[in-house]
């Protein structure tokens, strides 16, 4: 059980939160959610003891060991994955070490024999003659191959490289886990195994956060929302908890306008009757009265969704795209193909499968950002293509700031335009002053959905649009996407967004040759 009390947390004049009383039940599953910079990464260090609060307290239950997903794979480059992964106990890492350099002694004393009998006690306590076989387990569930768990970490890319990371976490089997974007980097498959996992083999008790709203829904059985200044607890899934915040707002928003309504009848009442002699007495108890009426505190939401709409110019002709035998090599491995697909006007078509299996290899060949090896496609009759990529340095690679560089990429919109689109997309008056190479994840995305916007294609070509976006601006580019009026080509692993919108699917599978093929 964790007890938050009267837990209250702020940064100089920022309040995030204030006078936070919860109970955090042992072996629940709780998703904690709010608007970014509302919180959530400080009451992980308030748990973690990283952070002191401002006032209240966090109390743990005794000897509890708190794990959470590290972001210093920097440290791990020269060690091999599986020790990685081990290292998430650190005791049983230690006493595995120290075992091994008993046993490579070539002097043996009573001592020694003791000591040796202690460390088989404490590797048998913490699993340790499974260890290795639980560790190529996770492993392999987070889709990193057997092939790679001798090898050092630097042998992985970056994404690769955090699934260590979260396997080690797991590994550690902690009382209490603490998760952010554990989604992040992450295919479908290995999402849903995630997901399995944390359902039916964790034990302790989990908090997470996630952008990913159908992970929300598989894993949490509880939700913890930062908002107006406080953390309250809502039981099921995102969507109840949507339906069930939205009723208490409106039940506020009631309470106030009917004691607002009584007051006003009240003064009405001692407006009209204060200077009268026979109702003078009444009307200065209604004055009293006034007095003692509490309007319901009703503070501002943190949480803002941007604006997008996208429209086009002029439709397409009626085939949008023809891909005839479509591959590529990367040194003489191939790395996707053949394949071929059509698609016609106002289709919306998912691009789906595992990473590293060729969606944004794909991608870029169908927008000539690189060249296919063999095959070809042909864009269509008055194809306009507006491209979103899944690298933001792709395009914001040169020292501007916000304003300026959007008026270079889109040159037929006046000053005003875009700055009201930029204001759509969340960017205030000071803010687009700001340098493009100094944006965060978030900012970068939402300036270059409104560099779409303002192009106003008929195609729009997305790589991996949700990945930095929150979870209003997921859903506010969700629904711009579903009642756009021209064709969309996108890859997501976000499973909630893709049924929102897509109506067809395309999945790239592995080939034993190690490309990949539409199914």
């Amino acid at each position: 059980m964790i007890n938050i009390n009267q837990l209250s947390m702020s940064f100089g004049a920022k309040l995030l939160f204030y006078d936070a009383n919860l109970l955090l039940a042992d072996h629940a599953r709780y998703a904690l959610v709010g608007a970014n910079g509302a919180g959530k990464s400080t009451l992980f260090k308030l748990l973690t003891g990283e952070e002191e609060p401002t006032a209240g307290m966090v109390a743990l239950p005794k000897d509890a060991v708190v794990g959470w997903l590290k972001q210093d794979q920097f440290r791990y480059e020269d060690t091999p994955i599986i020790d990685i992964v081990i290292q998430g106990k650190p005791r049983l890492w230690d006493a595995l070490r120290e075992k091994d350099d008993l046993l490579s002694d070539v002097e043996w004393d009573d001592k020694k024999g003791h000591r040796l009998a202690i460390l088989e006690e404490i590797i048998a306590h913490q699993q340790g003659y499974t260890a290795t076989t639980f560790a190529e387990k996770l492993l392999i569930g987070l889709g990193v191959p057997m092939d790679y768990h001798a090898k050092p970490l630097k042998s992985l890319s970056g994404g690769y490289k955090l699934r260590v990371l979260l396997a080690q976490a797991l590994f550690e089997e902690p009382d209490i886990l603490l998760l952010d974007e554990p989604t992040n980097h992450l295919d479908i498959v290995t999402i849903q195994w995630l997901e399995k996992y944390l359902k039916t083999e964790f034990s302790g008790t989990l908090i997470f956060i996630s952008h990913d709203v159908a992970f929300i829904n598989q894993v949490a059985d509880q939700i913890l929302d930062i908002d107006y200044g406080e953390i309250r607890q809502y039981s099921g899934h995102y969507t109840t908890f949507l339906a069930e915040k939205k009723l208490i707002e409106e039940q506020k928003e009631q309470l106030k306008k009917q004691a607002e309504s009584r007051i006003a009848e009240m003064q009405q009442f001692v407006d009209r009757f204060r200077a009268s002699a026979t109702r003078a007495r009444m009307a200065q108890s209604r004055m009293k009265m006034i007095e003692k009426v509490e309007l319901p505190d009703i503070k501002h939401t943190s949480r803002i969704s941007p604006s997008f709409r996208f429209e086009l110019e002029k439709p397409s002709g009626k085939n949008v795209l023809r891909v005839e035998n479509i591959s590529k090599h990367f040194s003489d491995t191939k790395i996707i193909g053949p394949i071929s697909f059509e698609i016609k006007r106002g289709e919306k078509m998912a691009i789906l499968g595992e990473n590293g299996v060729g969606k944004s290899t794909l991608i870029k060949m169908l927008v000539n950002a690189i060249v296919a090896d063999n095959g070809h496609s042909t864009w269509g009759h008055e194809v306009k293509i507006s491209y979103f990529s899944q690298d933001h340095h792709d395009t914001l690679n040169q020292q501007d700031n916000v304003l300026a560089w959007l008026m270079h990429q889109v040159v037929n919109r006046t000053e005003q335009q875009i700055r009201k689109t930029l204001a759509q997309v969340l960017f205030t008056k000071d803010e687009v002053e700001k340098d493009i190479l100094a944006l965060s994840g978030g900012e970068a995305a939402r300036l270059l959905l409104a560099k779409m916007m303002l192009e106003s294609g008929n195609v729009l070509v997305l790589d991996e649009p949700t990945n930095h976006l929150d979870l209003e601006g997921i859903e506010a580019l969700a629904d711009a996407l579903q009642s756009y009026a021209g064709t969309v080509i996108l890859v997501s692993h976000d499973r909630h967004f893709i049924k929102k919108i897509a109506t067809r699917t395309l999945f790239l599978a592995k080939t034993p040759s190690g490309s990949s093929i539409a199914t």
